[in-house]
């Protein structure tokens, strides 16, 4: 079974993917998609709107002759990122308590 994500979760999971190190948009696809159905063409405007709103910064490195676009988080971005963490282990709790009947209390 396959539970349809949001946008909130889908930008903590990828504030996550490009905090653990800084990496490109191809590598971050590979990495969202392990937990999540997505594609790239979802992907890329997350990350542009990610970078947009200041939680996110770009810089280019050459990569076998062509340049290749990397993601670094922000300070801003950490603080959304922990506070993405935070509300999903309240969130988790509250699926948990109904669908576990309260036994992972």
């Amino acid at each position: 079974m396959v539970f349809t994500a949001g946008a909130a979760l889908l930008d903590a999971v990828v504030l996550s993917v490009v905090s653990r190190e800084g990496s490109y948009g191809y590598k971050i696809t590979q990495d969202v998609r392990k937990i999540m159905d997505v594609s790239e063409s979802t992907l890329y405007p997350v990350l542009r709107r990610l970078q947009k709103d200041g939680y996110l910064e770009t810089y280019d490195m050459e990569y076998q002759g062509r340049n290749r676009r990397y993601y670094k988080i922000t300070a801003n971005g950490m603080i959304l990122l922990d506070r993405s963490r935070r509300d999903w282990l309240e969130f988790r709790k509250s699926v948990d308590e109904i669908l576990m009947g309260g036994a992972n209390d």
